[in-house]
């Protein structure tokens, strides 16, 4: 049991978090902690799941980023070296297409198992989490929709991504940026605002995220100004739906007590204190 919780804090240690809140490993590092010592034979593990993956039907891309970087080889000189930015779903493929003789190996397979299932719940399941638990929930969705749109815009010719979002957020909320809920909201500087809204604000946004993406590609968007006009107008579509089905605006909406990150911390500590 010691073995399999220093193995999960080492896959915990080297995970990640893009700007976006997407969390990621990079191949180089789940390497090492996977035992193994050369990277050929690592990337012919990396090979064969991507083969599972794209069996799967899934676009390799999206789970398997190439992150290929500079490094130093003496004297002054470089040379590129390869790597990638893998999703969890590209990990527990890994694992499962690795050397089953190592030890660590089933760990990871269990581990990447578990925290991949732990993202996957029924509609009857969801009915029955407690309001917290429904935002972590909607929450990790906010942050795959953030992603894949983020993805879409940029090929829609999108180079401001804060002037992006804002637009999205100017229509959903009657005018008002970023800044502006976070303001009202009482957050500190750089606090992120989808950390600290309740379920029901998170499915607003959730949904204005996706449709947005949808239509950035039904209409085929080519321009930022275009893409930027698709988000606002979106946003301000589901506020009107809203509107007129009688229900509350999301800045009307409560802002919850603790955030996400502050749930999360206590939480950390609650098992920390179980575990000793």
């Amino acid at each position: 049991m010691k073995e399999m919780d220093k193995n999960n804090k080492s896959f915990e240690n080297i995970k990640h978090i893009d700007e976006d809140g997407v969390e990621f490993w990079y191949a180089r590092e789940l390497q090492t902690v996977l035992n193994y010592k050369e990277w050929r034979k690592f990337e012919g593990v990396i090979e064969k799941a991507k083969i599972a993956c794209e069996n799967s039907n899934l676009n390799i891309l999206e789970h398997f980023v190439g992150a290929d970087k500079m490094v130093q080889i003496g004297s002054g000189a470089e040379r590129k070296q390869k790597d990638y930015k893998l999703t969890r779903y590209a990990c527990y493929l890994i694992a499962q297409n690795g050397d089953s003789r190592k030890k660590v190996i089933a760990l990871a397979q269990t581990y990447f198992a578990v925290q991949t299932r732990k993202q996957e719940i029924t509609e009857k399941e969801y009915t029955s989490l407690t309001e917290d638990e429904k935002r972590f929930f909607q929450r990790n969705l906010t942050k795959k929709g953030n992603y894949s749109l983020n993805q879409t815009a940029k090929k829609a010719g999108v180079k401001n991504f804060d002037k992006f979002h804002n637009y999205g957020y100017k229509g959903l909320y009657n005018g008002e940026t970023a800044d502006d809920i976070a303001k009202r909201k009482g957050l500190r500087y750089r606090e992120d605002i989808l950390d600290n809204m309740g379920s029901d604000e998170l499915i607003a946004n959730l949904f204005r995220i996706s449709q947005t993406e949808q239509k950035l590609k039904k209409d085929n968007i080519q321009t930022e100004k275009e893409a930027n006009k698709t988000h606002y107008n979106i946003g301000r579509n589901i506020r009107e739906v809203i509107a007129k089905n009688g229900g509350t605006m999301p800045e009307d909406l409560p802002t919850p007590e603790k955030s996400l990150k502050q749930l999360e911390k206590e939480n950390n500590k609650s098992l920390t204190k179980v575990k000793n």
